[in-house]
């Protein structure tokens, strides 16, 4: 939403200037407020476990990337819905099924969850998330021969559904492995875990991602900076960031408020999945959440505007699933799932 209000720069210009907020400024900002000494635990842990967390890092970075173009072309309630459904999917089912694979002590695989009361509840949750977003797509199909053309880009500039879709399945399966970045990390995260905290008396443990944050980020930047660089060059529009005839503080202002607030989705998050524990639970609830809200952005934007009765229902009833598929797993969770490896 911060990001509508840029006026007169390109996309790859508003995009870095917010990322360097997201990825580079306020991560390790958040680590510093609330672990002393983030940076030593970085540095203290093994080679290994950073360049595997920074490299997934990179690979959801080109989610990152993909993700905004397909919010582009797709528009803020149709473009989340799928993203974020396809990233939901993949970020809840991987890591249980690499740690069947891999049979890492001590983590929940797919095996416990079919095993467990909890986890089968879980895993119907996942189910139920992806019939809603297959609705939602649906609800898109049907918007999508309803509107003129002049009709979708008075809501959504660029709207074009086979490419947005295509770029936008290929986000989703990318974008969770920052999931995958989170377990690969939590040897970091373990380790500021056990650092008094700065706010009690006590344990880390509530805000000890923000220290595995900080690796993650540093590979969504790599990717999109590369990228951002390349389309200013190509597109020459790097003198967007000193051209006077643009509003630049305003531009400036806008950017950085959107790579923030996108960044605190994640502090939240942290905070919410040092408590719950399951990354399948934790995962499906963030995206789910992520997508209802876009999609009342997307109700506010006046996307829908024009479309039929039926289209509208067909896209109510998307959201109204998934908001069940987030109680599901909400239901699942409370159940509890135990590693029994």
């Amino acid at each position: 939403m911060p990001f509508n209000k840029v006026k007169g720069w390109a996309w790859e210009t508003y995009w870095l200037v917010g990322g360097l907020f997201s990825w580079l400024i306020v991560p390790p900002l958040a680590a510093y407020l609330t672990i002393p000494g983030f940076f030593d635990i970085i540095m203290g842990a093994s080679t290994q476990i950073i360049y595997l967390t920074y490299f997934l890092g990179v690979m959801w970075g080109i989610g990152g990337l993909t993700y905004g173009l397909g919010v582009r072309y797709l528009g803020m309630s149709l473009g989340n819905s799928v993203i974020l459904g396809v990233s939901a999917a993949f970020g809840s089912l991987v890591p249980p099924i690499y740690y069947n694979i891999m049979a890492v002590p001590g983590k929940i695989t797919i095996s416990d969850m079919f095993n467990s009361p909890g986890g089968l509840v879980v895993l119907f949750g996942v189910v139920v998330s992806l019939i809603g977003i297959a609705i939602t797509g649906k609800a898109g199909v049907m918007k999508e021969g309803e509107l003129s053309s002049e009709q979708k880009q008075a809501s959504v500039k660029e709207f074009a559904l086979v490419k947005g879709l295509v770029i936008a399945i290929i986000s989703g399966v990318l974008s969770s492995f920052f999931s995958f970045g989170i377990e690969a990390g939590k040897v970091i995260a373990e380790e500021a875990a056990m650092v008094p905290d700065r706010f009690f008396t006590g344990s880390s443990l509530l805000f000890a991602n923000n220290v595995t944050f900080v690796v993650i980020l540093w590979g969504g930047l790599t990717t999109n900076l590369i990228w951002c660089v390349i389309l200013s060059i190509r597109n020459r529009t790097y003198p967007d960031y000193v051209n006077k005839k643009k509003p630049l503080f305003n531009n400036y202002m806008f950017a950085a408020l959107a790579g923030t607030t996108w960044f605190l989705q994640f502090f939240f998050y942290g905070m919410g999945e040092s408590k719950i524990g399951s990354g399948a639970s934790s995962w499906i609830l963030h995206m789910s959440t992520i997508i209802l809200t876009a999609n009342m952005w997307g109700i506010y934007n006046k996307e829908w505007k024009g479309t039929s009765r039926k289209t509208i229902l067909t896209i109510s009833m998307g959201i109204a699933v998934i908001l069940l598929a987030v109680i599901i797993v909400g239901i699942g969770n409370a159940m509890g799932i135990t590693a029994t490896n």
